[in-house]
């Protein structure tokens, strides 16, 4: 069997079963980092995992394990339609400007497009946040203790992940969420007393 295809296989079967229902795994070789998502639009029902085979198997198995379940929670959970503020200012803003462009009111459609910027904006953020981060890393862990994994252990093997993909894709420094998220990991794998505040996960 190919080996693209071989590997594929083996991580859609160490996914949840929402996972392999809402993702797909796609061959990027071409692409200069290992992993690579797009934020998904609500028109569209898969979201897609893009990796460069290459250099992705340059990462130990129980790292490879750990990063997809992340980046597979992280795909999950974002709902555009899930009620709360944010989608409301989008929904009043999509819905102002089909009323806007029936009448024609050029003002109308720049008030009601721009609720809708903001509402798209506010859902993109609350989607990057540092707690939406931190909430996938460890989403991930409980995820691969059902697969056979310690937490510490698969902690640990995410956090070692982190770092790999840094040195594989020749960059020196982590960005500000990578480090936040390899300081929560190192707490929950036990090789720190130091966890993430509460203020700065809520960010």
């Amino acid at each position: 069997m190919n080996p693209e295809l071989s590997e594929t296989s083996r991580l859609f079967d160490i996914m949840p079963a929402s996972g392999r229902m809402m993702t797909k795994i796609v061959g990027k070789p071409e692409q200069p980092t290992i992993i690579k998502t797009t934020f998904p639009v609500p028109w569209k029902n898969d979201r897609t995992i893009y990796l460069n085979f290459d250099l992705w198997m340059n990462l130990p198995k129980a790292q490879r394990d750990l990063i997809i379940l992340r980046t597979v929670s992280w795909l999950c959970e974002i709902q555009w339609f899930k009620p709360n503020i944010n989608q409301g200012i989008l929904g009043v803003g999509l819905v102002g400007i089909i009323s806007q462009l029936t009448e024609a009111d050029v003002v109308g459609i720049l008030v009601a497009s721009g609720l809708s910027v903001i509402g798209l904006t506010r859902i993109w953020q609350s989607n990057h946040s540092t707690e939406t981060e931190l909430a996938a890393d460890e989403m991930a862990i409980r995820i691969a203790t059902r697969r056979g994994y310690e937490t510490p252990e698969a902690a640990n093997h995410l956090l070692q992940g982190i770092e790999n993909v840094a040195k594989i894709e020749g960059r020196n420094n982590f960005n500000f969420t990578e480090l936040i998220r390899s300081q929560n990991l190192k707490a929950i794998a036990g090789l720190s007393p130091v966890g993430v505040p509460e203020k700065v996960r809520k960010e």
